[in-house]
């Protein structure tokens, strides 16, 4: 049975099941995908045995969670969503995520999810703040998170042992506030 989490115009978020295994192999198989998040695929044992097991279990925990993005229209699995809460599961700040097939890029699909997931946290899950982070040089990224509404808060620099280029120009941290937020999909004070 498909459990959706919710639905946009275009996508339907339900939640992963054990048959996901390949979406995932596929998705982390991409190195474009994986560029700025570890450079490498992720191999198909760690999605069996870790990836996709911390998946399911969290479904377990809370309303929060990730879920695979699939379009309406083919029923094709295009990447994930995310709305991860801290370790203790609450919902007050959750962290937005997505990763898609980069054959979904440039059609708009993170910015409409990525709307989707705020009105969700805002509306249904009572998430106070929801924030996002990326690679500073990940300029699509840094793009869709400004198009939902998130507004960059930091910049700031991490220690690697085996840094990925770009690692030297930090990490950027965005967020969107309850307060800050309308249903419209666009910051509160967007119209000022």
């Amino acid at each position: 049975m498909v459990r959706v989490f919710l639905a946009t115009d275009r996508l339907v978020l339900r939640r992963f099941t054990e048959a996901d295994v390949d979406n995932l192999v596929v998705l982390d198989g991409d190195p474009e995908v994986m560029r700025f998040l570890t450079g490498e695929p992720t191999p198909r044992a760690e999605i069996e045995d870790d990836v996709l097991p911390g998946i399911l279990r969290a479904y377990d925990r809370g309303p929060a969670g990730r879920w695979a993005a699939v379009e309406r229209s083919t029923g094709e699995f295009v990447g994930w969503f995310a709305l991860q809460p801290p370790e203790d599961g609450s919902v007050a700040e959750v962290e937005l995520g997505y990763r898609l097939k980069a054959s979904a890029w440039g059609r708009g699909y993170a910015t409409e999810g990525s709307r989707a997931l705020l009105r969700k946290a805002f509306t249904d899950l009572g998430a106070r703040r929801v924030w996002a982070q990326t690679m500073a040089v990940n300029t699509a990224s840094r793009r869709v998170l400004a198009k939902a509404g998130l507004k960059h808060v930091r910049t700031f620099h991490l220690h690697f042992d085996d840094p990925l280029p770009g690692t030297e120009h930090g990490e950027v941290e965005y967020e969107l506030q309850r307060t800050d937020w309308t249903d419209t999909g666009q910051p509160a004070h967007a119209d000022r």
